[in-house]
């Protein structure tokens, strides 16, 4: 997990069969981690991040995409990288000027969170994977008021 004791820890759960082949884990904070593993030669890079609600100080979340930012820039781009987690931002439905990086299945409108993890997408070359494939409409959201 990110840390010993925390309002938001995070953590990377790995296979009991691939447990020898993590061979880094970096914890950056209660919201961001990362592991990297060795499979058949090939470097995997895994980050979990969990973004700050919407609600919260503008510097808390400043201080999360800095970090995030570092995080990502510290892995080569020869290196496979893979990112899990909840950016707490709504990409919208449509990839509406974003089509690199959205596959066309979202949902509701975008919302500010939404557009930092498209732009930071855009800016690292990745996709919002999750967004390529259609899904009932119960599992679009993880929490809903």
């Amino acid at each position: 997990m990110g840390r010993e004791r925390g309002k938001n820890e995070l953590g990377i759960l790995v296979d009991r069969d691939l447990r020898e082949l993590v061979v880094e884990v970096r914890r950056v904070n209660d919201r961001l981690m990362a592991i990297m593993l060795v499979v058949g030669g090939s470097a995997l890079n895994l980050i979990s991040a969990y973004a700050p609600l919407v609600g919260l100080d503008e510097e808390i979340k400043r201080c999360f995409w800095e970090e995030f930012d570092g995080l990502v820039r510290g892995i080569p781009l020869t290196k496979k990288l893979f990112i899990g987690g909840d950016f707490n931002g709504h990409i919208g439905v449509t990839s509406g000027g974003y089509n690199d990086v959205h596959g066309g299945f979202g949902f509701g409108v975008r919302k500010g969170g939404g557009t930092l993890l498209l732009d930071c997408a855009n800016a690292f070359d990745l996709v919002i994977a999750n967004s390529y494939f259609s899904k009932r409409d119960e599992h679009l959201v993880t929490y809903w008021s």
